[in-house]
């Protein structure tokens, strides 16, 4: 699947428009990890942990997002964005959405 940010994919020619798709996925704070990262807040720096758990939560976003594409019969999706947000305390939503498209093989 050919993911990009721009609404076409450079150098292929969009055949077909299949619409919006987008994947989701909201993440909570593990309270052992919760903890240390509130002793690096008083001594500054990254909080890895928090870093690797959004990682993995655009993953999971991407991948769903890609799926209903998939679903869709497309083999790209453009203008792709992503976006957070607090749902409750402690916990993130990731969600991903964009333009699922054919282009041209």
């Amino acid at each position: 699947m050919i993911i990009v940010t721009t609404d076409y994919v450079p150098g292929k020619e969009i055949k077909e428009y299949k619409g919006f798709v987008k994947g989701n996925t909201v993440q909570s704070k593990h309270i052992g990890k919760d903890l240390m990262a509130s002793f690096k807040t008083i001594v500054g720096g990254e909080i890895k942990e928090y870093t690797q758990m959004m990682d993995e939560a655009r993953q999971i976003a991407i991948g769903r997002m890609v799926e209903e594409a998939k679903q869709k019969g497309a083999n790209a999706i453009i203008g792709t964005k992503l976006t957070t947000a607090a749902i409750m305390a402690n916990t993130s939503e990731i969600l991903a959405y964009g333009t699922a498209v054919v282009v041209e093989e």
